[in-house]
């Protein structure tokens, strides 16, 4: 077992020191004035880079000596339900009590609230060290964003209440969305909250199922608030405390991730406070957590990839089969250089993504403190608005690509061990049941395809691909490059076909190909970018381009071909 989980990880300290996080941490820490009333506030961007890096360093000890090696024992354990209370395995707590000493429970809530005012960048390399240790305690961890949620849009009053609770962790979260006959489609949410005027209060009655961390103190709940509304217009966001009308039904007997509680709740006349304005919990408020948990996910997946990936090396390095250690067999290693590409250009493409977070967060802050000023500056606007469609297009597809390359690096560890890797003895059986959930929570595969869909049609990230395509690369970056600028002209035309196409059902069909060409062309230039940094790199961003731009001629073949028989002949394939 690595001593630290951080410094074992070049990858992210590469991304920690290279993603450019200047002009959003400038913001973020007001021109770097916050180190006047805070001592441990950064005095320049050097700084803060020095502070989340310490800040990571020792999360990556306490991940590696503390954390890893309760994980086999929690899993075992799971949660427990005893007369309505749910009940975490002996490890959990003492993970939850090791991250609250280490005071990391409010790490991007603001200081004036007990927190750490850290990016969302760094706030998911906290994730993904926290989900390489324990896939299950990250469900916990990483509901930090219910926090992030009320300071973003909850009342002055409720952040002094609420927000200095979860930075001392004193109290944790949950949202509360899904429903027994409304899953992804939040819009048919049907648990009512109805307004008393007797005592100026809100109520909610109903429902609600697969809740990550139900059982918990504070949660934030979608509900009907405007009577005889069918969509999500008539919703808003509540926010509510444990109480004895708010029942934990069950848990959920889980595959996986069995350290984290998944509840049916009930709620019987829950005293509720409204979050924000009404009509707008879906439409505005739930989107925006949805973008904070696709990255949670995807950083989620990306930390069981590293454990399962190095738990397949270490076993291929060390298992010898006809007189050789099965690492030199060219099947083993070619599957574990493979995975290792995936990884590697899954973090490029999570971390590229929230530094459009950042961005946007960081403006969006500047805009409503000027606001308040009545001088806003209409370029402030412009840039929000930018950062928002980026951040919105590169979150489905990173989530999308980063919870797929999970599921298959930790398939792919239980094959370099044979046998033994079904066994319990090893860390892999764990990793492949709690990979299998990522690609399906919080959005599956196949929905990310359709909330990224927009942004591809509408050519959102073309101003940030030029650029890419501008740098002047060298040598075989220069012929690779070249490669990924025809790949991005068959992007292009392939999304000009269906855009004049205009057709639905050809449209749907072909949605999930066009995210699969746009995700490989973005990330091979991101890689090649990378690579041009850290020469290091190279081998790297030649084996994506060699190995994933074949994908984009045979996407590009499909949809231009236009070939409408796909469809129509699905119902023969599926009664054969």
């Amino acid at each position: 077992m690595a001593e630290n989980f951080y410094k074992d990880n070049p990858d992210l300290a590469f991304h920690l020191r290279h993603r450019d996080l200047e002009e959003a941490v400038d913001q973020r820490e007001d021109g770097y004035k916050q180190a006047e009333h805070y001592p441990d506030a950064p005095e320049s961007y050097d700084d803060a880079l020095d502070s989340y890096e310490k800040v990571l360093d020792m999360l990556g000890e306490l991940c590696a000596e503390r954390i890893a090696p309760r994980a086999a024992d929690v899993d075992e354990e799971g949660v427990h339900l005893e007369h309505g209370d749910v009940r975490y395995a002996e490890g959990t707590k003492y993970n939850l009590q090791d991250l609250t000493d280490a005071q990391l429970m409010g790490a991007m809530l603001p200081r004036r609230f007990g927190g750490l005012n850290m990016p969302v960048t760094v706030y998911n390399m906290m994730s993904e060290l926290v989900s390489r240790a324990d896939g299950s305690l990250q469900n916990l961890f990483g509901l930090q964003d219910i926090a992030q949620t009320i300071y973003n849009f909850g009342s002055e009053d409720q952040r002094k209440r609420y927000l200095p609770r979860f930075s001392r962790g004193e109290v944790d979260g949950a949202m509360a969305l899904t429903e027994p006959e409304a899953g992804s489609d939040l819009q048919a949410v049907q648990l009512k909250a109805h307004y008393s005027e007797d005592d100026d209060c809100w109520y909610l009655n109903g429902m609600k199922r697969f809740i990550t961390n139900g059982c918990a103190q504070v949660l934030l709940v979608l509900a009907r608030s405007e009577e005889g509304t069918k969509d999500g217009r008539g919703l808003s966001m509540f926010l509510c405390e444990k109480c004895p009308g708010l029942t934990v039904r069950r848990t959920e007997n889980k595959l996986g991730i069995h350290g984290s509680p998944t509840c049916e709740l009930q709620f019987n006349n829950v005293p509720a406070e409204l979050v924000g304005k009404r009509r707008r919990g879906l439409s505005r408020y739930v989107m925006s957590l949805m973008n904070g948990a696709r990255v949670a996910i995807s950083s989620q997946a990306l930390g069981l990839a590293e454990a399962a990936y190095r738990e397949g090396l270490k076993y291929a390095r060390e298992r010898e089969q006809f007189g050789s250690a099965i690492i030199r067999f060219p099947a083993v290693y070619q599957m574990l250089v493979y995975d290792k590409m995936l990884i590697v250009a899954g973090r490029t493409l999570l971390y590229e993504g929230t530094r459009y977070m950042d961005l946007q967060e960081s403006y969006e802050w500047k805009i409503a403190q000027a606001e308040s000023r009545d001088d806003v500056d209409p370029e402030d606007r412009k840039k929000a608005k930018t950062y928002s469609r980026i951040a919105a297009e590169l979150t489905p597809l990173g989530k999308a690509f980063t919870t797929e390359t999970a599921n298959r690096v930790a398939y792919d560890a239980i094959q370099v061990h044979g046998g033994t890797g079904y066994m319990q003895d090893f860390e892999t059986e764990r990793y492949y049941r709690d990979a299998r959930i990522t690609n399906i929570y919080e959005g599956t595969t196949q929905l990310q395809y359709i909330a990224a869909i927009g942004g591809i049609m509408q050519r959102t990230l073309d101003p940030v691909l030029t650029e890419l395509s501008h740098i002047p690369f060298e040598g075989k970056l220069r012929r690779l490059a070249s490669a990924v600028d025809m790949a991005w002209d068959k992007l292009r035309k392939a999304v000009n076909y269906v855009s004049e196409r205009d057709e639905e059902d050809f449209f749907e069909l072909v949605t999930p190909r066009l995210c699969n060409m746009e995700t490989i062309v973005y990330v091979a230039y991101l890689m090649l970018r990378d690579a041009r940094i850290e020469p290091q790199r190279e081998p790297l961003a030649e084996r994506f381009v060699l190995d994933m731009l074949p994908q984009v001629d045979m996407e590009y073949e499909i949809v231009t071909r236009g070939d409408m028989s796909l469809i129509d002949d699905h119902q023969d394939i599926l009664d054969y």
